[in-house]
């Protein structure tokens, strides 16, 4: 896939075979302190071809242990898109910074195909079995029985399909 690189070592690399995330990394030095966000330049822009596109993904390694993720995951690269692909990170630590220096790994970019679909009005959708159940509908958490309880718009177990 054609890449420009604003500097050669930022072109995004596979640290597997088999992987499905390619790392990025931060071009600038930088400390994302406490609760903070900030976008940093990866030096990477893409060519995608149409009916494909890049969504830049947290690291786990960096969220489980840093608590740093990407804000926005995940991030969207069109395939028209044509500049450099930025990363905005969060550090959800409300204690510590986390320092990142140029050339650190801090996101993953997956390319994938897209379908293109026609919308369509209708008065109402066909059945299903899941129906109209959201969140927690099919066997999700205690929490969010508890929400459901004080939301009025939330179907009681007697209204639900």
């Amino acid at each position: 896939m054609p890449t420009v690189l604003s500097v050669p070592e930022a072109l995004p690399t596979y640290a597997h075979p088999g992987d499905a995330g390619a790392d990025l990394t931060t071009r600038i030095d930088v400390v994302v302190g406490p609760g903070e966000r900030v976008t940093v330049p990866t030096g990477v822009s893409l060519a995608l071809p149409d009916g494909h596109v890049a969504f830049v993904v947290p690291r786990s390694g960096l969220a489980a242990r840093r608590g740093l993720t990407v804000l926005n995951s995940p991030g969207t690269v069109d395939a028209g898109y044509r500049g450099e692909v930025r990363v905005t990170l969060h550090n959800t630590d409300l204690r510590e910074a986390v320092e990142l220096r140029a050339g650190d790994r801090v996101a993953q970019v997956v390319v994938q195909r897209v379908e293109h679909v026609r919308f369509v009005p209708v008065p109402e959708l066909p059945a299903s079995v899941r129906g109209a159940g959201g969140h927690g509908s099919t066997g999700g958490s205690q929490a969010l029985v508890a929400t459901a309880a004080t939301d009025p718009t939330t179907p009681t177990p007697e209204e639900r399909p």
